[in-house]
Formats: structure tokens, sequence, C-alpha cells
């Protein structure tokens, strides 16, 4: 598996994304003060409860359709948004369960806080027609195309 599959979570893809607006600081983890993490505490893991919150981008001959996984969310705790014209953002926040003085957690792996993905659209793209739904924590979100008018074609007699 190449490099980049690997940082794709396993997926064939080698595809570098243009328009995407995510921010990646590969020093998140790192001991040293001036990464992007400390720097700016939104993109902190304290404060960030789907930092590799999965989005498929597909372009159909009618639309750019966006699929993101977002279990156990509500549609109500979950915001698409269109800024700057061009600009989809996906955002939410998962709150942190109430906890009981009489429980004994054994392991929390379950994320809580919030998350946002951003992605710059391309011209083709109807921002005042965007549909989004939300299904079996899978949320979709479907941005239709402009439509492409094809030339017009008139054949030419040839004399002679």
């Amino acid at each position: 598996m190449s490099l980049i599959s690997s940082f794709l979570g396993g997926r064939r893809s080698n595809v570098f994304d243009p328009f995407s607006l995510d921010v990646w600081d590969p020093f998140k983890d790192s001991p040293f003060p001036n990464s992007l993490s400390s720097s700016f505490p939104e993109f902190s893991r304290q404060n960030s409860a789907f930092v590799s919150t999965h989005v498929d981008w597909k372009e159909t001959p009618e639309a750019h359709v966006f699929r993101a996984d977002i279990p156990g969310l509500k549609k109500e705790e979950v915001k698409v948004e269109i800024e700057d014209d061009r600009v989809l953002q996906i955002s939410g926040e998962r709150n942190v369960e109430k906890e009981d003085k009489n429980d004994t957690w054994h392991r929390v792996e379950r994320s809580s806080g919030k998350f946002m993905r951003r992605f710059r659209l391309p011209e083709n793209a109807r921002v005042d027609q965007v549909k989004a739904s939300m299904e079996n924590g899978v949320l979709t979100v479907s941005v239709p195309k402009e439509d492409t008018k094809k030339p017009d074609v008139k054949a030419i007699e040839i004399s002679g």
C-alpha cells in the first residue's frame, strides 16, 4: 500500500484535492510548542471531536455529492453552510456524556466536542440549490452543477 493510500485510511486514491481547505498539522503531536495545535487551540485534540471526520466527495454529471460519517449525531446537531459564496462548511458538536459519580469507566474512546470540515466548491456549483439529508449516521450534501450548454452546431454545405 502506498504512503498516500495508508494516509487516506486504506482507500485507493492518490488524488490531491485542490479544492479542500482542510488544515493539516504535521506537528500536532510534537512536543515542540510552535505547532499549529498550540497556536490555534480550535485545532487541538481536546476541542475537536472528529479530527478525522471522513468525508467522501464525488462528482456526478449532475452534482457534487459529499457524504460524511457522523455517527450518533442528530440532524439538529449538524450545520451545513455555504460561506464566502463558494465554501461548503459542515460542522457540529457531540456533547460529553454525563458522568455519574458511581460509574467506573474502563475505556473512553468515543470523541466529544466540535468538528468542522470545509471544501472550496468549483465554479460550476449551484450554491443556491444545495440540499442535505441525514440517514443512519451519514450526512449527504448534494450541490447541483450548472447545466453545461452544448455548443450549437450548424452544418455548412460545401460548394464546388
